[in-house]
């Protein structure tokens, strides 16, 4: 009984929490929405004009890490600051805790074995969560010293895991020890489990995703002056290295955090931190600027969900907002 009634005023505290942080938007009564902005003619294609933008959940301080597991019909992230994995259903609606306490976790993506793999600020590791539920490290150190705080995450059509590991992010309740590593980007062979660095040298490695035939790596440069920078890696030697690193987006007064690729290869990126700015933008292969949602919150990172992986999942500062579009998330992200 005690077990029950902990759980009736869990529930009821989430509520109301997602309650106030809620309060104060409205989802647009007009179609198509205006929140979804046509910069050039090529986005109009992925604009569906019966499509408006939804806050699904809300409550949290500082969502982040989306990934969807189809076969939950379910999308996983991360409440950081509150030391939480959360669960949203698609077909109820439904809010849960996934896991809590989650190590602060940060990003979140799934292996080709559809397992989840977590960065976790307060062991300062990337781990893997098994069928049956049990955690593997799957790296915490490299060369004997200590990791920084692995940011986000991404697995490669071969099963290799790629994650960022930059020196900042730590909990907000303890201090972050000296870093003793460079920020780097690593990848774990998904054979040996040996780990190796891809990218180096780079000021403050944050979001990465793969470009859809996996033979391009994205990687924001989240330290990167005057503005930051999307750079652009070509993956090399049978997708173990990276080479002709250039930048590919300059931000300019925008924070780019975490972003996806669709199935045509462009860019839907978290974007903020400013009322003009918040929300996502989408850019070309080529680098273009072609639409903007709007959102009420930066948006820190997003996946691509739903029965058709149609459904855009974004996750805000303090909520989770998700708007149909008429493409697919790319497989390799």
């Amino acid at each position: 009984m005690m077990i029950a009634r902990r759980g009736l005023l869990a529930g009821a505290a989430l509520l109301g929490a997602a309650r106030a942080a809620g309060a104060g938007w409205e989802p647009s009564q007009r179609v198509p929405d205006p929140a979804v902005e046509i910069l050039d003619p090529a986005f109009a294609k992925y604009r569906l004009a019966s499509a408006t933008v939804e806050r699904v959940a809300t409550g949290f301080r500082w969502a982040e890490g989306p990934v969807w597991f189809g076969d939950r019909g379910a999308l996983l992230f991360s409440d950081v600051v509150n030391d939480r994995i959360m669960k949203w259903e698609e077909a109820s609606g439904s809010l849960s805790e996934f896991r809590r306490p989650s190590n602060y976790a940060n990003g979140n993506t799934r292996d080709r074995q559809g397992r989840l793999i977590t960065c976790q600020h307060r062991t300062r590791s990337v781990t893997r969560t098994e069928h049956d539920g049990t955690i593997t490290t799957l790296m915490d150190r490299f060369d004997g010293k200590p990791l920084n705080s692995p940011n986000d995450v991404v697995c490669h059509a071969d099963g290799a895991v790629w994650f960022t590991d930059p020196a900042f992010g730590p909990n907000p309740h303890e201090a972050m020890a000296a870093p003793e590593l460079p920020g780097n980007v690593y990848r774990i062979d998904p054979a040996t489990g040996q780990a190796s660095v891809v990218v180096e040298g780079v000021a403050g490695p944050n979001g990465l995703c793969f470009a859809p035939d996996g033979t391009k790596l994205y990687l924001i440069e989240a330290r990167a002056k005057p503005n930051r920078l999307i750079r652009v890696y070509d993956v090399v030697e049978n997708g173990t290295k990276t080479a002709n690193g250039r930048v590919f987006y300059d931000a300019g007064t925008g924070t780019p955090d975490g972003f996806r690729a669709d199935v045509d290869g462009n860019l839907w990126c978290g974007w903020g931190m400013s009322e003009a700015e918040d929300g996502v933008i989408v850019l070309t292969p080529q680098g273009k600027l072609i639409g903007r949602i709007r959102l009420p919150e930066r948006c820190a990172n997003l996946c691509f969900g739903g029965l058709n992986r149609n459904l855009l999942l974004m996750t805000a500062t303090h909520s989770v907002y998700a708007l149909y579009v008429n493409t697919r998330g790319a497989g390799t992200c």
